[in-house]
């Protein structure tokens, strides 16, 4: 579960129409794949709202944590990622940032529907192959998406991911479930997008949607999917991150054969938005190795 914390513009003066396009002012000179342009899609009956930059042949889709967006979470991969290499894509999963409508749901294979709109969303888009970067929820949809087309997907990246919950987990989610008491940095970036009401409704939904896997599924969220996974594979994890014990990564590690474990000392949850350079090249280091 992520709690994104960069700054978002209001969702009401944002919304973006069905396939119209915008992009972001640069100086003069600039290149022009480096602008990041933003559309929307229809995909399996929902128009995704989506970000693109760069021209490089390497495709990545950058999937979001829990309420989170292309904006909210990934400001520093779109502006900073290689733009000659790679072509970054960022969408906001069905019921999140500017993808309302619809509202969003929570049943028990909600993770598995954004892995289906994730991948259709790409094939849309006319990219064959591409490579997945998932942080937290969004690192869960990306396992289920590899392990189920392993055809389609280059390589793999996940932080704050998870293939199973715990009591514990539970109880670290629940510690968080009144948004009031949130800090103004952490609340602010999400009462803008959503406004105060869907904000602190879906955030309680989420964590609900969470729990049932431990009541219905024994706790299993894509466990028995891992082995399936054929892509290399990189987890990152963060020593000190309050929402995902070491465990979890470490069980990735384990299940999902040939996977990298970079651990990185003083990285919480969001490290990739806190240290951003260093996740940076770290990521475009194992993207452009020869595996």
């Amino acid at each position: 579960m992520s709690m994104s914390l960069l700054p978002v513009l209001p969702l009401i003066a944002r919304r973006f129409l069905s396939g119209r396009l915008r992009s972001t002012r640069l100086s003069p000179g600039t290149p022009r794949y480096c602008t990041v342009t933003s559309a929307k899609k229809e995909v399996n009956g929902v128009h995704l709202h989506y970000q693109q930059t760069g021209k490089g042949d390497h495709a990545l889709l950058l999937l979001p944590g829990a309420l989170g967006s292309s904006q909210t979470d990934f400001g520093p991969q779109l502006k900073s990622l290689n733009k000659e290499r790679f072509t970054v894509v960022s969408w906001d999963p069905r019921g999140y940032g500017h993808s309302i409508p619809p509202q969003r749901e929570f049943p028990l294979d909600f993770y598995h529907a954004d892995a289906k709109d994730a991948v259709d969303l790409m094939q849309a888009l006319h990219f064959q192959k591409f490579s997945l970067l998932g942080w937290s929820d969004g690192g869960i949809t990306a396992l289920i998406a590899a392990s189920k087309h392993p055809s389609l997907v280059h390589k793999l990246v996940v932080w704050g991911a998870t293939a199973f919950v715990t009591q514990t987990d539970i109880k670290l989610y629940n510690a968080v479930r009144d948004v009031s008491r949130w800090s103004e940095k952490m609340r602010k970036p999400m009462l803008e997008m959503y406004g105060a009401e869907y904000f602190a409704k879906t955030w309680a939904a989420c964590i609900d949607g969470v729990s049932e896997f431990l009541k219905e599924a024994d706790g299993n969220i894509c466990k028995d999917l891992l082995p399936q996974i054929k892509c290399p594979t990189l987890i990152v994890h963060g020593e000190k991150d309050p929402m995902v014990p070491r465990y979890h990564a470490d069980y990735l590690h384990k299940h999902i054969k040939g996977s990298r474990l970079h651990l990185m000392a003083e990285g919480k949850h969001n490290l990739h938005l806190r240290f951003a350079k260093e996740f940076n090249n770290l990521v475009e280091e194992f993207l452009m190795s020869q595996d």
